[in-house]
């Protein structure tokens, strides 16, 4: 164990493989020491499964309470929340058991407007690599007092930095079409005319439909950033993995009305094993 980390018990489902694999977060990696480094903000944590129930962590008591315990959604039981959806629907059920271990992240909501406007027609990987370019070039640096970092560490861009970057810099970070609505949506942030702040106090109605007055975000997008930034885990983002599984397992009718509140945790399972089963295949 390194001097700088400590132990801690997790007592609900964690799976940092799968949440890692899991099309929400973007800057999440696997680092050659067994850690995964994830960063939020300006702050950067190292976490490494150990036996059981225990995971080895980086940061003090108050940065997990106040940072990441919110951010990895620890307020809510997942496990319970399998348990209750159990038996309703067999493929669900499949989905949630080959998935064990997803949690919804609680990310920054400016990271996942634009990086969701990104991942449009995007596979993952291209997705992750625009990301990291676009942090490279434009982020602050994020100073490690760990030592177990491989590298340099970004912050993901403020508005500010995004919104006064020029075209061609942009265009180099892999946007393609999408590098106007980028630049589009980082000025409107930065000049204020969208508060992303103030979204957390509308409705799910309210937030969804505001999302949308932005330009390049459509319902699949708004769906995410509703998800993954305001953590409204009613709310389910359709794309192509949950379209197939929906006509393929689901006889073309949406199962996700099925799990109330918690339908867009259950989307998360259904996206995570529809993905991974093309790769086993």
């Amino acid at each position: 164990m390194n001097n700088n980390t400590k132990n801690i018990q997790i007592d609900d489902d964690l799976n940092l493989a799968i949440i890692a694999d899991s099309g929400q977060a973007f800057r999440i990696k696997l680092l050659k020491n067994g850690y995964y480094e994830f960063i939020t903000g300006a702050e950067i944590l190292y976490i490494k499964p150990g036996d059981g129930d225990i995971f080895n962590i980086s940061c003090t008591d108050e940065k997990w309470n106040d940072v990441w315990k919110p951010y990895f959604d620890f307020g809510r039981n997942y496990s319970a929340i399998r348990a209750e959806a159990k038996g309703k629907l067999k493929f669900i059920d499949e989905a949630m058991d080959f998935g064990k271990g997803i949690r919804i992240l609680k990310q920054d909501a400016f990271e996942m407007l634009i990086t969701f406007i990104i991942s449009q027609r995007k596979s993952i990987p291209a997705i992750t690599t625009s990301v990291q370019r676009l942090c490279e070039r434009f982020g602050e640096v994020i100073e490690d007092h760990t030592g177990l970092s491989e590298g340099t560490v970004y912050a993901f861009p403020t508005p500010e930095a995004l919104a006064a970057a020029g075209e061609k810099e942009l265009s180099e970070c892999g946007l393609g079409y999408r590098m106007p609505y980028v630049s589009g949506a980082a000025r409107a942030v930065a000049e204020g005319s969208i508060d992303l702040g103030a979204l957390y106090e509308l409705s799910d109605e309210e937030l969804f439909e505001k999302l949308l007055s932005i330009r390049g975000v459509g319902k699949k997008v708004a769906n995410c950033i509703c998800l993954f930034a305001y953590a409204r885990v009613g709310m389910v983002p359709i794309d192509v993995w949950i379209a197939r599984a929906i006509e393929n397992e689901c006889g073309g009718k949406s199962p996700f009305e099925l799990y109330g509140e918690n339908a867009g945790i259950i989307q998360q399972y259904v996206f995570y094993y529809e993905r991974m089963k093309i790769k086993i295949l």
